[in-house]
């Protein structure tokens, strides 16, 4: 059985945000137009797949913005958690398992959670 970690809680907080961050990100680019320049919409079928876009109106000003402050809190937390002193505690041979585990820790506690109050 793999070894279990106590966490620090402002390293859970920062991977907590850290997904938070990074699925507002992928939700706005999702509806964001697909170039950040206006640009023509093309359709390529001579390659191995056929490839098509329709013009793109480009990103505003504010949509620009928003995309690099989404995408410089990004880096800012994962410098955090990827830096945080916790892992000079942990063994070189378990820092994977134990970043894992880390990047899991939501299901889990919610998991845990959910088996207490089966319990009750």
């Amino acid at each position: 059985m793999a070894a279990t970690y106590d966490f620090p809680s402002d390293l859970l907080a920062g991977q907590e945000e850290l997904h938070q961050v990074r699925a507002e990100l992928s939700a706005l680019l999702k509806r964001l137009p697909w170039s950040v320049e206006p640009l023509d919409g093309f359709s390529d079928e001579g390659g191995w797949r056929k490839v098509e876009r329709p013009a793109s109106p480009g990103w505003s000003a504010d949509e620009q913005a928003e995309v690099e402050k989404l995408r410089r809190r990004e880096h800012e937390l994962a410098v955090f958690v990827t830096c945080h002193r916790f892992w000079a505690e942990v063994a070189a041979s378990d820092r994977v398992d134990a970043r894992t585990q880390l990047k899991h820790a939501r299901e889990t506690q919610r998991e845990t959670q959910a088996e207490e109050k089966e319990e009750d």
